[in-house]
C-alpha cells in the first residue's frame, strides 16, 4: 500500500497535461512517476476519440483512459474497452439525416465504438481535422452506412453556421442526444447519459475508488462537468474563466507543470 493508494487523478490532455506544443513537460513526468510508484492512479480524460488519441504512455497512465468526453473508457495495455455509452444507431442515423437536409454545406464526422471514422460531405476543415489527429476515415453518402453506436458525432460547420446549427439542435435533437456548445468551428454530439464528470465517477466506481478520493484538472469549457463532479478540482493558471470558476484550486500553467502542482497539493493532504 502506497501513500496515494485509493486516489484517482484525472487530467484533460490538450492545454492541461500537455503544454502549448503538445508535449508533456519533464516536471509533470517526474511527478506522475512518483505518484504512480506510491500507489496513485492517473488517467487522461479527453474530448478526443480513440482514433485521434495517440499520446498513451503506460509509464504515465496506469488507469483506463477516458475518451470522447467521458463516453468511453479504454485500456490501451489490453486493447480493451472498459465501457462505452455511445449514441444508439437509430438515433445517430436520425440526427445525421436531419442535419444533412437542413445544412447541406456542413461536414458530419461520425466515430463508432468499433473505432471506425466516417465523413459525410467531407470539407477542407474536416480533412485537416482528420489529418491533424492521424485519423483514417471513410467517406459515406448516407447515415445508413453507420451500423455501430457512435461514440460521438462532430459537426464541422464553421463559426458563422455554428450558431444556427445549435439553434436547430435545440429544436430537433432527440432527447437521447445532447450537444456540447461551441463558439468555434465544431459542435459535438454525444449520448445524454454521460459526460466527463459522469464518465470519471463511473470509472472510479469500477476501480473501487471512493468519490472523495477522485481529483480532476482541466482548462476548458468541455472540462466543466468533470471539475464540478469531484470534491477537489484544479485548473491551470492559463485555463478559461469558466474552468477557474468551477475549480477549487488554481495551479501553475500547463507549460510549467500544472499536474505536478496538483500532485503536490494532494500530497499535503495524504
Amino acid at each position: 500500500m502506497g501513500r496515494f493508494s485509493g486516489i484517482l487523478l484525472a487530467s484533460d490532455y490538450d492545454g492541461t497535461l500537455a503544454d502549448d506544443h503538445g508535449q508533456i513537460v519533464c516536471r509533470n513526468r517526474q511527478a506522475l512517476a512518483g505518484f504512480i510508484a506510491d500507489g496513485g492512479l492517473f488517467t487522461v480524460c479527453t474530448g478526443r476519440t480513440k482514433q485521434g488519441f495517440h499520446a498513451y504512455d503506460p509509464r504515465l497512465m496506469n488507469a483506463p483512459v477516458l475518451l470522447a468526453n467521458g463516453i468511453m473508457a479504454y485500456r490501451y495495455d489490453l486493447r480493451q474497452t472498459v465501457f462505452c455509452d455511445g449514441i444508439p444507431v437509430p438515433d445517430a442515423r436520425l440526427v445525421i439525416g436531419k442535419l444533412m437536409q437542413a445544412f447541406p454545406d456542413i461536414c458530419i464526422e461520425a466515430y463508432t465504438d468499433a473505432f471506425e471514422s466516417f465523413a459525410v460531405r467531407l470539407n477542407d476543415r474536416s480533412k485537416r481535422h482528420f489529418e491533424a489527429q492521424s485519423i483514417v476515415w471513410r467517406d459515406i453518402l448516407s447515415p445508413q452506412a453507420i451500423e455501430r453506436p457512435c461514440v460521438k458525432i462532430m459537426l464541422s460547420c464553421g463559426r458563422e453556421t455554428g450558431a444556427a446549427v445549435q439553434r436547430f439542435l435545440d429544436r430537433e435533437i432527440p432527447r437521447e442526444i445532447k450537444y456540447i456548445p461551441s463558439d468555434g468551428d465544431f459542435v459535438e454530439l454525444i449520448n445524454v447519459v454521460s459526460d466527463k464528470g459522469k464518465g470519471l465517477l463511473k470509472l472510479a466506481s469500477m476501480l473501487g475508488v471512493r468519490e472523495e478520493n477522485v481529483f480532476a484538472i482541466g482548462d476548458g469549457e468541455n472540462d466543466l462537468d468533470m471539475l464540478r463532479a469531484v470534491k477537489t478540482a484544479f485548473v491551470p493558471a492559463n485555463g478559461c474563466e469558466k474552468a477557474k470558476a468551477a475549480a477549487a484550486v488554481e495551479v501553475c500553467s500547463n507549460n510549467d507543470g500544472a499536474i505536478a502542482d496538483a500532485i503536490t497539493w494532494i500530497s499535503t493532504r495524504y
